[in-house]
């Protein structure tokens, strides 16, 4: 998992930012943002900065905060008030291709499962 997350912080280039709810739904896991959290706390060499909060707002504390802000302002990015310009400045991820089944693969699906088997609970 740490992996996945860690590949997907480095995709984003420099000049965009995304937030830690992308980063998780881009890596595999959505509803994860405290696992990028986690990640992001043990790693060195990833571009730690261009990760915010989910409306571009700074979610560190104190000077890392400012050394958050000073840095994205050094790749070009803008701020609206205390905020990231998502609009400009949002990374885009590619959408995964969804695997589709066919309606025969479905099926021999929901068999192997025992769904519609008329199963009870257990009894």
């Amino acid at each position: 998992m740490r992996n996945e997350i860690l590949a997907m912080i480095r995709k984003v280039p420099r000049g965009q930012v995304s937030s830690y709810g992308a980063i998780a739904r881009a890596a595999g896991f959505p509803g994860g943002a405290r696992q990028v959290v986690a990640a992001l706390r043990g790693a060195f060499d990833v571009p730690w900065h261009r990760i915010v909060g989910a409306g571009g707002e700074i979610k560190l504390r104190g000077d890392s905060a400012v050394e958050q802000r000073l840095r994205l302002e050094a790749e070009g990015v803008t701020f609206r008030g205390r905020r990231v310009n998502m609009r400009a400045h949002e990374h885009q991820f590619d959408r995964p291709k969804r695997k589709v089944l066919s309606r025969a693969r479905r099926l021999t699906g929901a068999k192997k499962r025992g769904v519609g088997k008329g199963r009870g609970r257990g009894r």
